[in-house]
């Protein structure tokens, strides 16, 4: 095996090692002052990450869903494909502002306007409806996560 190998006698307990901030009042989700802990060590940065990974999914989706729409016969015109594209980079250019409080407003917008594009083809409309079930899952996750 590799790696240390820890002793599981009587001596220490086998099971995973505590969180390091958890002491004896940190056993329940609230602590005595009220403050709700989640467990992570940087919560801000975890919520970031997750709006910033929703965010790059959906600009790869979009641009990927190119090309299967117009072979199964959707009628792309050069215009369609811009407004896919002009959301893809929006999805981007926001995945790199997550630390702003204004960027998850504006991926909200994101959504709403990619249910919009459902004008264009039906298929843009099923994409915006799972991602904006998506997004409002990763909004529901940072209002728990971070109060």
């Amino acid at each position: 095996m590799t790696g240390p190998q820890r002793p599981t006698g009587p001596e220490q307990p086998a099971g995973p090692d505590p969180h390091p901030d958890a002491g004896p009042q940190a056993t329940g989700p609230e602590q005595p002052d009220g403050v709700r802990r989640s467990g992570l060590r940087n919560p801000d940065k975890a919520v970031r990450g997750l709006g910033a990974g929703t965010m790059s999914l959906e600009a790869l989706v979009l641009l990927l869903a190119i090309q299967p729409i117009r072979v199964v016969g959707g009628d792309l015109s050069g215009a369609a494909i811009g407004v896919i594209v002009a959301l893809a980079v929006a999805c981007v250019v926001l995945a790199g502002m997550m630390r702003r409080p204004w960027a998850w407003h504006a991926g909200t917008v994101i959504q709403g306007l990619l249910l919009l594009s459902g004008l264009l083809h039906w298929s843009l409309f099923a994409l915006g409806v799972m991602f904006a079930l998506v997004w409002a899952y990763a909004l529901h996750v940072r209002r728990v996560i971070l109060g």
